[in-house]
């Protein structure tokens, strides 16, 4: 049971961190190589897909996805889906896809004269399963060394959800110590007086037996 206990708690944080890395913005710094458009049928990976931009068909399925191909300063290729995210989750609250799209082809620029820009993101690229991280933002800088904003933001989600993780846990604690430890604490007193009387029958019986054997 201790394995039990613990491997299902690393199962459920595994799972808790998971969910943040994907959902929690990310920067990086690129050049972009090329942007385009492209007819996409959400399969098995739906649940990777944001939903149709804002005015769209919600239910179609099919619909015209943007992309922004790029490069990283160590010349790793990197490829964006750029989608509206609307009011769906994680709620970036993005509407303005096009916009993005135009300044990411506004930007682009080749291997002998680069120009990089940072572009804020979540999500993760995975190629085995056509999985994109989804493009937020984008704007110039000076080079592939330029600094990467402070992530205040994901600082203030981890400390909000910190404070609520430990908001339950003393409150769990405290309905443990009151409620459930008092109730194991009976059932354990239960089975160690069920246990100490079987001993006792036990014993009674082997004296039973032993002075038996010697009356015959």
């Amino acid at each position: 049971m201790f394995y039990v206990k613990w491997g299902f708690i690393a199962i459920i944080w595994s799972l808790i961190v998971a969910v943040f890395h994907y959902t929690l913005p990310q920067v990086d710094i690129v050049r972009v190589t090329d942007t385009y458009e492209k007819r996409i049928d959400p399969g098995e990976n739906r649940l990777f897909w944001a939903q149709a931009d804002a005015g769209s068909n919600p239910n179609a399925t099919s619909r015209d996805v943007f992309f922004i191909q790029t490069r990283r300063a160590d010349n790793r290729v990197m490829v964006y889906r750029n989608e509206d995210t609307g009011w769906g989750w994680p709620p970036y609250f993005k509407f303005d896809t096009s916009n993005l799209q135009a300044e990411a082809a506004d930007a682009k620029s080749t291997a002998a004269d680069p120009q990089y820009i940072a572009i804020r993101h979540y999500g993760w690229r995975l190629e085995f399963f056509s999985i994109f991280p989804n493009a937020i933002s984008v704007w110039p800088v000076e080079g592939p060394e330029a600094s990467k904003p402070l992530p205040w933001l994901n600082t203030l989600i981890l400390l909000f959800f910190g404070a609520i993780f430990y908001g339950i846990w003393i409150r769990w604690r405290r309905f443990r110590e009151a409620r459930i430890d008092p109730k194991l604490e009976e059932i354990q007193d239960s089975w160690e007086a069920a246990e100490d009387n079987m001993a006792e029958k036990r014993s009674r019986f082997r004296r039973w037996w032993a002075a038996k054997r010697r009356g015959y």
